[in-house]
């Protein structure tokens, strides 16, 4: 008995208990908290048998009948249906007439009972080993009544459990005094009548009775309740009237006009008994010795109960009166007995469904073919779907359909009735069909009709979900409809009924059973509109269970979360039905979800299915579905099945190893089913060991045909502990059924293991989903599993997006790093560039040692980068939202592209740094030339002034040029000068094949060699070594391309054979740029004007100023504008969707494309990708600047910046200790270490120079801010194309090396990889075209050829390439030869509709470009719109 401490819990108690199938629901005992304080207080260690003798009852007790009469009248029809069902189960009485005492009514229950089905086996049909199964309101059976009249002796209740119970399972199947509560006297259930039923299992050694017999118990002394005596009297074959002391008149007895026999129960001990009362009642009743049962004092219970048993056989054998509880109603009207079936709404409910009686279904086409057939397949589908909008829906449909509309209450009974009236339909075909099969089975040459007849069976079960499926067929045919069709217009509501009784507890039919198939766009909108039903971004877990079929899987759901799956025989599941459970709030706050979906599919191995080749593979794929669609999967594993157990379990692991490779992890519970031992998990150790063994094998097995074998064990693929993934689970029933009562250990055991299942859902460590992000994943799921390469075929718009996201961030972050990466290095090569000068503070005397420094510095900044994006990779996997778990499976790629950015950026920053500083060192050695022979000249220049003045005459200017010519013979001199810096280059040329490769190689190193030619500095010796190490990561790269020695010598030398001439070209120029004759000569007019400057002593300070600004400041700005602006206006690209991602810059090319209609654009894409990649770029970085002032934003940003610099350097110099002009000059050029700034300019500037240091501070303040005018000004007028080409770091390279990833292409149709990361292990496309569009061609016929790689690799065609050496390879199994690639299979009909459409409009220019014949276009290709197209390219890339 199960203590309570407040009485209102009692009833919600005995509820749970008996939702759980639990046998001891009915006793439960209310105990005060001052009661068990009382009983605790109360424990004595002495002798006091008085004590013991009166001491009171603890607990104020509820007799159960008084909570069961309490319960089933405050509850509304459903639930008392469901109540009704649970206590047949258990085997407990149930309510026949349920008396109400407030309104003096009582009700005949006909609507409760009517969802209890029973099965039996008459002692007739034991032979032959058949069964009876029937609703049993439906069922004719004599009904035995047991009464009371007056006072009783003899427990009615007690007595009839033992009748009806055999020696080796007695049961308490009524309530009755001995019973726990049992003694508590009833307040409110006096006129209660129960009803339970005894039915044979046709072995004559434990059936009681032969025949099924229904057995009636009325509460209370039949004088207080005439109504209900009188209902027994009329329906029952026989009455059994208990009695301790009978009246002489007796008028009760006397004047009923009943049908059933009178017998006399009676106790002869009793004091009150009177044997002369009895024979008088019985001469005035007619009664026989046969009608007169007494209990005499040499009787036990077991003869009294033997005796009865007789009479009541004998009654069964030979009683005409069998009647249905259905046909009691019209004896209740008679009686004015309320019916619970009389209510407006059910009897509408019944009325509808009564009226349907039709059924209508679909045959499935299957294929023959690829793109031609998948064409003549869509246009029959467009064919079927007129032909089904031509004909006007059926009267059954049109019935249901507003049926179902109906309001709630209304809604529910229909459904319910229908699911009623269907079953018994089905029960009777079903019945006649088995007697059939067993007539043919009786000769062995009837095969083909058996077979038929099997067939037949399997199909006879017609259900509501076959009316819900055809709604579906109409609502998705009336979708071919033009929007504004009025048809389309009445059926769009056709979802959202079904998405309300789905939030009603009904259940929706994922897997239509019949055809093996998701009716997507039914089942999608369903989804969507539960979503828009409930709070958005509600939350839900699913829980699946899978098992072999007829394990009791549906009782084990129905049992464990109170839903109602079909469970009677000839109802096994077919197909998969979904359910939604709500969370309480309470819950929620525990859970994190706010519904619970509950999948139940159909049984794997099923007879019906066995006889099919494509058995293992329907089984496979409905696993498949379902794992992939739970959270936590329930594998059913009843122990009379354990020889099909392994090919149950080798299902199940393909599916957990086809989840863990597209990154669903859900958790697995193994239910033993029919194990009752109490040490059944220890003894079992071993068993779960030898499973662990079968699953590890199997996972290998799996492994191998998944071409996945590096998952050696089951716990590879999945978290499974052997000592908690298992459970123990007794038998449902507790001895022989059908007179068995459910077990007691089995509803426990079911209710521990939901605790475990609900704690498991609470602990899932991904977030949950939404039912949008559900509705995604079981459309992409189910296309998946389709196909038979499921692993490679999987695609997904969840995961889809979570690879996006993911490469967005990793994109963001690894732009952050170049950036970073490009602004150190730009500063160092600044500060390499300054070295040796004034700007330079405090930095090594030697380069080699500054070179070491900087390389270490770099060093540090790229492992702190490095460090910085593998724990952002950390951290973006932490995360709950987002679906990061999806993409778990890339964690290793994008890792592994982190360390290979590292190494490349190192290996490029030290070639830089390298460079510079060389370059650097050179230029050191050319401006001490130049610094020597300026001095000279200056001293020559200084002398001759002296000279001059002491002439003391004023001299013409003319005459002052003379004097000066004689200095400038000193740079005549200097022409001879030669340096160390020319270097000569004599790599041979060399002419090669023109292939793709060479090209791509060829234009990738010019395209390098430009850049540094641009730069316009010296030759370094790195830049050579670097188009070597493009050359060799090309061609490893490529090794799928074959080549020899040869061919990669020869290319070598060609290409640096064309980069040494530009290289040498770029060498003389910057001999000639820096010669030191040239360099002063150019200055000759300046000295010539500063010599008359000074002699004639003219004030130099804005002449002077005005030179410094634009000979020494300017052009060092302009340098750190062009430096400063290519990150700048990448970042801004950035912001564009099209750069985001690989895919949706794919997705923005292929748009683009469609929108200019031109196909020349077309060939140069497919031909030339990574050129018309680049123009693409290029132009759209020139529109997006060309007409908007973002990037005068920057070019002003930038400029202000170094005006404010330079004027704060003046300022500080004028406060400073500057002694002359030279010291303040070069004060201001050590706060400008951020420019560079030409020390041949400075030098120029510092040769006689008298300028006063106050007014030359003043009047470079003026020109300062004059410049930056002027710069503003130039920048706006200047083209922006110009510009471009101008910046050190080109945007448009920049963008091109993000987008075009890794450069491959797909090895069938040559589209590009869209796969992110560096690093990765895998490439993948989104979107296939036709070969014909790469030039492919039929031999024989020359005509372009139309299949498409996505469709070939699901199909039996072949393909021959020098990859195959010539032999033809078969599709399916490309991944042998192209182990890196990823085709994902696509059978859909609108399967890349976009190169569809391209292909079919331009077919003739095709060819013709080509010089191929034109393709035979499918039929289908024709009606491809422009706007299907662009739809086509949305589903591809998964633009929402």
């Amino acid at each position: 008995c199960s203590l309570l401490l407040t009485l209102p819990h009692l009833p919600w108690y005995f509820l749970k208990k008996l939702m759980m199938g639990n046998v001891t629901a009915r006793n439960v005992k209310y105990i005060p908290v001052c009661d068990s304080n009382c009983e605790d207080q109360s424990v004595s260690t002495k002798l006091n048998l008085k004590d013991l003798v009166h001491s009171p009852k603890t607990g104020v007790m509820l007799n159960p009948l008084d909570i069961i009469t309490a319960l089933f009248l405050c509850s509304d029809g459903f639930v008392q249906q469901e109540m009704a069902l649970k206590m047949s189960m258990c085997q407990f009485s149930v309510p026949l007439l349920l008396s109400n005492h407030d309104m003096k009514q009582c009700t005949l229950m006909l609507w409760a009972m009517r969802d209890i089905v029973k099965k039996y086996r008459p002692q007739s049909l034991s032979e032959s080993k058949g069964f009876i199964e029937d609703r049993i309101v439906l069922s004719e059976l004599p009904m035995i009544s047991f009464v009371r009249l007056g006072e009783c002796s003899l427990s009615k209740s007690e007595i009839l459990n033992k009748l009806l119970s055999n020696s080796q399972q007695y049961h308490d199947t009524f309530v009755h005094y001995n019973m726990e509560c049992g003694d508590s006297p009833r307040r409110i259930s006096n006129g209660l009548t129960e009803i339970t039923w005894y039915l044979p299992c046709g072995n004559t050694n434990i059936d009681i009775f032969s025949q099924p017999v229904a057995v009636a118990n009325l509460r209370g002394d039949i004088a207080s309740f005439e109504t209900q005596y009188s209902f027994l009297c009329q329906t029952s074959a026989a009455v059994f009237v208990f009695f301790d002391h009978l009246d002489s008149e007796c008028s009760l007895l006397t004047n009923q006009h009943h049908k059933a026999q009178i017998f006399l129960v009676g106790n002869y001990e009793s004091k009150s008994f009177s044997l002369d009362m009895l024979e008088t009642v019985a001469t005035m009743l007619d009664l026989t010795n046969n009608n007169i049962i007494i209990k005499t004092k040499q009787q036990n219970d077991a003869d009294f109960v033997k005796s009865l048993r007789k009479t009541i056989s004998d009654v069964v054998k030979n009683s005409q009166i069998k009647i249905q509880i259905e046909q009691m109603a019209e004896i209740s009207h008679e009686l004015g007995i309320l019916v619970d079936e009389d209510s407006p709404e059910c009897q509408t409910a019944k009325k509808n469904a009564e009226a349907i009686t039709e059924e209508f279904r679909l045959k499935k086409v299957r294929s023959k073919n690829i793109e031609d057939y998948k064409s003549e397949l869509q246009l029959q589908k467009e064919q079927l779907r007129k032909r089904q909008n031509s004909y006007d829906m059926s009267t059954a449909m049109t019935c249901f359909i507003n049926a179902i509309s109906r309001p709630g209450t209304e809604r529910f009974y229909f459904l319910k009735w229908m699911r009623i009236n269907l079953d018994n339909l089905s029960r009777i075909k079903l019945s006649e069909l088995r007697e059939k099969y067993k007539e043919k089975c009786k000769n062995s040459e009837n095969k083909e009709e058996i077979k038929e007849i099997d067939r037949q069976i399997s199909n006879s079960s017609l259900g509501t979900e076959h009316f819900f499926r055809e709604m579906g067929q109409i609502y998705e045919a009336s979708l071919s409809l033009p929007k504004k069709h009025p048809a389309r217009q009445q059926l769009q509501h056709l979802p959202k009924l079904c998405a309300e009784l789905l939030l009603d507890g009904f259940p929706l039919e994922l897997v239509d059973g019949d055809a093996s198939n998701i009716p997507l766009r039914w089942v999608s909108d369903v989804l969507s509109q539960l979503s828009d039903l409930v709070s958005p971004n509600r939350k839900i877990r699913v829980v699946t269970v899978l098992g072999v079929q007829s394990t009791g899987k549906s009782t084990l759901l129905n049992t464990m979360f109170g839903v109602q799956f079909a469970v009677s025989s000839g109802r096994c599941t077919r197909g998969a039905f979904m359910l939604l459970i709500k969370i309480n709030e309470d819950m929620k706050k525990v859970l994190n979800f706010d519904f619970m979906v509950i999948i139940d599919t159909e049984g794997l191995k099923s007879p019906e299915l066995a006889q099919l080749d494509n058995s293992f593979e329907h089984d496979n794929e409905l696993a498949t579905l379902v794992i992939g669609l739970s959270d936590v999967t329930i594998v059913n594993i009843a122990m009379e099945n354990s020889a099909e157990m392994k090919d149950i379990l080798q299902i199940v692991v393909h599916a957990f190893l086809r989840m863990k490779e597209v990154g669903k992890k859900p958790k697995c519970v193994f239910v033993h089913q029919n194990v009752s031992d109490v040490s059944a998990h220890e003894k079992n150790s071993r068993d779960r060991k030898l499973l662990l063994e079968q699953l590890n094998e199997m996972t290998q097995a799996a492994a191998k045909m998944e071409k996945k074998e590096e998952n050696k064990s089951f716990t590879d693929v999945m978290e499974y502990s052997p000592d908690t993934g298992n459970w123990y689970i007794p038998g449902l029933w507790n001895g022989n059924p059908p007179m068995a009562p459910v077990n007691a250990g089995y509803s426990e055991a079911v209710y521990e293991l939901k605790k475990h299942i609900i704690q498991l859902l609470g602990n899932c460590e991904s977030s949950a989903n939404d039912i949008l992000d559900f509705k995604e994943w079981m459309t992409s799921l189910w296309t998946a599993v389709k196909h038979e390469n499921f692993i490679f075929s999987f695609r997904n718009s969840l995961v889809a997006d979570a690879y996006m996201r993911l490469c967005t961030e990793f994109n963001k972050w690894e732009w952050e790093f170049k950036k970073e990466m490009y602004t150190w290095v730009t500063n160092a090569e600044t500060r390499i560039s300054n070295f040796g000068t004034i700007a330079v503070k405090s930095e090594s005397s030697d380069m080699r040692e500054f070179l070491i420094c900087l390389k270490s510095e770099a060093s540090t900044l790229l492992s702190r980068w490095e460090t910085k994006l593998l724990e952002n990779l950390t951290q973006y996997f932490q995360q709950t939202e987002g679906h990061v778990y999806l993409v778990e499976g890339y964690r290793e790629e994008f890792s592994n592209s982190s360390k290979s950015l590292r190494h490349e950026m190192e290996r490029s920053v030290f070639n830089q740094l390298t460079a510079a500083a060389e370059i650097r060192e050179g230029m050191r050695e050319i401006e001490k030339i130049k610094k020597n022979h300026t001095q000279e000249i200056e001293n020559a220049v200084c002398v001759l002034i002296d000279e001059c003045k002491k002439k003391k005459v004023q001299m013409t200017d003319k005459e002052l040029e003379k004097e000066g010519s004689h200095a400038c013979e000193l740079l005549r001199s200097y022409n001879k000068i030669k340096h160390n810096l020319s270097k000569m280059f004599n790599i041979q040329d060399h002419t090669m094949a023109v292939q793709q490769l060479a090209d791509s190689i060829i234009n990738f190193c010019t395209q390098f060699v430009s850049e540094k030619m641009e730069s316009r500095n010296n030759y370094h010796e790195t830049y050579i070594q670097e188009i070597l190490h493009m050359i060799d990561g090309s061609l490893q790269y490529n090794q799928d391309i074959k080549t020899d020695i040869e061919f990669e010598i020869s290319l070598k030398q060609h290409i640096c054979g064309l980069a040494a001439r530009e290289f040498q070209k770029m060498h003389e120029d910057f001999i000639q740029a820096n010669d030191p004759y040239r360099c002063l000569m150019k200055n000759k007019g300046r000295f010539c004007d500063d010599f008359k400057d000074i002699f004639n002593k003219r004030d130099q300070c804005q002449k002077k100023a005005e030179e410094f600004t634009n000979r020494c400041l300017k052009p060092a700005v302009v340098d750190f504008i062009s430096q400063s602006l290519g990150p700048n206006i990448i970042d801004e690209m950035l912001t564009c969707e099209q750069f985001s991602t690989r895919m949706s810059f794919q997705y923005s090319v292929l748009l683009d494309l469609l929108s200019k209609n031109d196909l020349k654009n077309y060939l140069s894409y497919i031909f030339s990708y990574e050129d018309y990649v680049k123009t693409w770029i290029y132009h759209q970085i020139v529109e997006r600047y060309s007409n908007v002032s973002t990037a005068f934003e920057f070019e002003d940003r930038h400029p202000q910046s170094c005006i404010r610099s330079i004027n704060d350097a003046i300022n500080k110099a004028k406060t400073g200790k500057s002694h002359d002009l030279k010291t303040f000059v070069e004060s201001i050029r050590k706060d400008l270490d951020k420019l560079v700034i030409s020390q041949d300019a400075f030098d120029a500037f510092m040769i006689l120079n008298n300028a006063d240091k106050e007014q030359f501070a003043d009047w470079l303040t003026v020109s300062v801010n004059d410049m930056g005018n002027i710069l503003t000004s130039e920048f706006k007028k200047s083209n922006f194309e110009r510009k471009l080409k101008q910046l050190n770091m080109k945007p448009h390279n920049e963008l091109f090396t993000r987008v075009i990833g890794c450069g491959k292409q797909c090895p069938f149709c040559g589209v590009p990889c869209e796969a992110g990361g560096g690093a990765h292990y895998e490439h993948f496309a989104s979107l296939h075209r036709p070969q014909g569009l790469g030039s492919y061609r039929f031999v024989r016929t020359q005509k372009l050829d139309t299949e498409i790689c996505s469709s070939l690799v699901i199909s039996d065609a072949c393909f021959c390439n020098s990859i195959t050496n010539g032999k033809y390879h078969p599709y399916k199994c490309y991944k042998e030869m192209y182990p890196d690639w990823n085709v994902p299979p696509d059978a859909s009909l609108e399967a890349s509709d976009y190169w569809k459409y391209v292909m079919a409009k331009y077919n003739k220019e095709f060819a013709s470009a080509y010089n191929a014949r034109p393709a035979d276009i499918p039929a289908a290709w024709k009606n491809i719109t422009k706007q299907q197209a662009t739809e086509s390219l949305k589903v591809s890339f998964w633009i929402k």
